[in-house]
């Protein structure tokens, strides 16, 4: 017999469908795809992280090409867009557990 006292969530996933719409996963937050989500995750974040010290070391140089330029706002633009579906799906899971839970 199911757990009455489980909460169910739906979370947003940090992947989209193969045309490009957002995928989500209702669940209790424990299981598999839960597990890979997270780990995808925590990638996106750290790719975010190098890419920001690469842009810092790119622009401080004061030496880019036109082509380097463009590959760096094309590399930061994915890895914002990647950031904000993380903040997200987050955000959305934090208003779910309720008000108590954001300041615990």
């Amino acid at each position: 017999m199911p757990n009455a006292t489980a909460r169910v969530f739906v979370r947003l996933l940090p992947w989209t469908s193969p045309d490009g719409k957002p995928c989500f996963l209702a669940g209790d937050g424990t299981g598999y795809v839960s597990r890979v989500a997270d780990r995808i995750e925590e990638e996106q974040l750290s790719s975010a992280d190098d890419l920001i010290d690469e842009a810092r070391q790119v622009l401080a140089a004061r030496a880019w090409t036109p082509g380097e330029l463009h590959l760096l706002a094309v590399e930061l633009t994915a890895a914002l867009a990647d950031v904000r579906r993380v903040a997200k799906s987050r955000g959305g899971r934090l208003a779910a557990l309720g008000p108590a839970s954001v300041h615990t």
